[in-house]
């Protein structure tokens, strides 16, 4: 088995700071396959742990010789920075970007029985309805801090209403209790919530992205009736920052030669990710604004992990 295409023979790892078989770690799979003719073997280590902290430090921390890269995302690199008092990295200066990979839009979803007994059909009855009863709606998420959690609070923020946020302990349980009734509406990954929505059981008022989703076409952005409301579930490649400038470029061009294929396009669509290939720069670009915006987000959340 030839080796040696990897910068130095050397078998390459991809850290993700997640368990296996999450969408990240899929993904990141697909792309170790996608890079092998280019970068010879490349294995993916999972190190999962304390919101993805863990294996991101692991990144930080490994030795700057493109053999060990691993992932960053918008928890690791936007949400926790504002969440945790003390992070063993700096999400800003301790990693060099190499690409961002994925795009994952997020959805605003009501139980459907709630959304036919309050005669919502649209984001406008939501906020209309939210208005003429204050604190009567409740929402569901992950956890303090989630995802979920940040839509909702900058949902109610920019919307000018009140919901009532019940933190679960995971996705999982969150979209349990949408389905039985016990809350109103969530903020969830479209990957999850896209059979329950096919099945009826619940209604997609509108997705987070700047604009509408090729997966639901149907379904308006909320910036549509929100101006300029955007949140996305992201992740993307990063190496160790004192990496060299030509083995990161060697590193992008291979795996946004991968992203570009049809094999992943076809792959991530059926998770219902848009891949997205850049540049070093546009990616450290991105992931510097998306700390920023978080920044409000997270402090007007109140949130703390520790």
């Amino acid at each position: 088995m030839a080796q040696g295409n990897s910068p130095s023979g050397k078998i390459m790892r991809i850290i993700v700071p997640y368990a296996a078989g999450g969408p990240i770690d899929v993904t990141a799979r697909l792309m170790a396959d996608g890079v092998k003719s280019s970068l010879g073997t490349v294995i993916i280590e999972n190190r999962p742990g304390a919101g993805g902290n863990i294996g991101v430090d692991a990144i930080a921390k490994a030795a700057p010789d493109g053999l060990t890269i691993g992932i960053a995302a918008v928890a690791t690199h936007a949400i926790n920075p504002w969440l945790y008092s003390k992070l063993p990295y700096n999400a800003t200066t301790d990693f060099a970007p190499i690409t961002q990979m994925v795009r994952v839009p997020n959805v605003l979803v009501m139980n459907a029985e709630t959304a036919r007994r309050l005669n919502i059909n649209s984001l406008a009855d939501l906020i209309k309805y939210a208005k003429a009863n204050p604190a009567k709606l409740n929402y569901a998420s992950g956890g303090n801090g989630s995802a979920g959690h940040l839509a909702g609070e900058m949902f109610k923020a920019q919307a000018g209403i009140f919901a009532l946020h019940i933190p679960y302990n995971g996705g999982n349980p969150a979209q349990l209790a949408l389905l039985s009734g016990q809350v109103d509406f969530n903020f969830d990954n479209l990957a999850t919530a896209s059979s329950n929505i096919k099945a009826g059981k619940l209604k997609a008022l509108a997705v987070t992205t700047a604009k509408r989703s090729a997966f639901l076409p149907d379904v308006p952005a909320v910036a549509e009736t929100l101006k300029g409301f955007e949140i996305d579930t992201w992740w993307g490649l990063v190496a160790p920052a004192a990496t060299p400038r030509d083995v990161v470029d060697k590193l992008n061009q291979a795996f946004v030669a991968a992203l570009s294929s049809p094999e992943a396009k076809t792959r991530f669509s059926t998770l219902l990710a848009e891949p997205v290939a850049n540049t070093p720069e546009q990616f450290g670009a991105f992931m510097k604004s998306e700390l920023i915006k978080y920044e409000k987000v997270v402090k007007a959340s109140g949130a703390r992990v520790d």
